[in-house]
């Protein structure tokens, strides 16, 4: 299956930077509106045959002219909504406590799963819940599936489960609001990332997407890109 993670356009919370993370959660700026307006254009070339949204109204703004454009229908699954902040709901993502948050979720794709956010949930039942809807797309037949999501859900689920993303590439590539993310696989036989926004994923532990060097800042806890 060919699975096509998508960020939600831009909201609010993002402007004010914000780790705005619980449902039903804001909906789209203009300029977020526009930018899932784009969205049909920008995946012209993509045959997809699902489309999935989480339970965060932003998701379902921003699938809805796919979903006008292709004739679908959206599949509205909490289990791909963003990784709850928990105590740190609506504090800023700049401050030691959005730190501590990204610190947090880049631990549980590294593997350390029983890690539990501070008043939230741990990265086991993040990821399983995550999982879940991704198999749920696989089990449908289907060859191309869409699901717009959230910015550290998005990165955090392809670092632990691509074998070619590592928790260095994903802390270092930040998410844009409609920016995707291309995997190709199964549950069953795993996943290999194709490109992050566009540019071509490199073997994990070689180089970042298209053949960049990360550098230092290809660190846990680098880089925005959430909620």
């Amino acid at each position: 299956m060919r699975l096509l993670l998508v960020r939600h356009g831009q909201t609010p919370s993002n402007v004010d930077h914000l780790l705005d993370t619980a449902v039903p959660g804001p909906g789209l700026t203009p300029l977020g509106e526009a930018q899932a307006a784009a969205l049909p254009q920008a995946l012209a070339g993509e045959d997809i045959e699902a489309l999935y949204a989480s339970t965060l109204i932003r998701t379902q703004l921003t699938a809805a002219p796919l979903a006008a454009a292709r004739g679908l229908d959206v599949t509205v699954r909490d289990g791909i909504r963003e990784l709850s902040a928990g105590d740190l709901e609506m504090l800023p993502g700049d401050s030691p406590e959005g730190r501590l948050y990204l610190r947090t979720v880049f631990a549980w794709a590294a593997g350390d799963t029983a890690l539990r956010m501070p008043g939230g949930e741990s990265g086991e039942e993040a990821l399983a819940r995550y999982d879940a809807v991704v198999a749920e797309a696989a089990a449908s037949g289907a060859r191309a599936v869409a699901m717009v999501s959230h910015g550290a859900a998005i990165r955090v689920w392809t670092a632990a489960r691509a074998d070619n993303v590592d928790v260095a590439i994903a802390a270092a590539r930040p998410l844009e609001n409609t920016g995707v993310v291309i995997l190709e696989g199964s549950p069953s036989d795993g996943w290999k990332a194709l490109s992050w926004e566009g540019a071509t994923v490199e073997p994990a532990g070689e180089s970042g997407p298209a053949g960049q060097a990360l550098g230092a800042a290809g660190r846990p806890g680098a880089g925005g890109g959430v909620a």
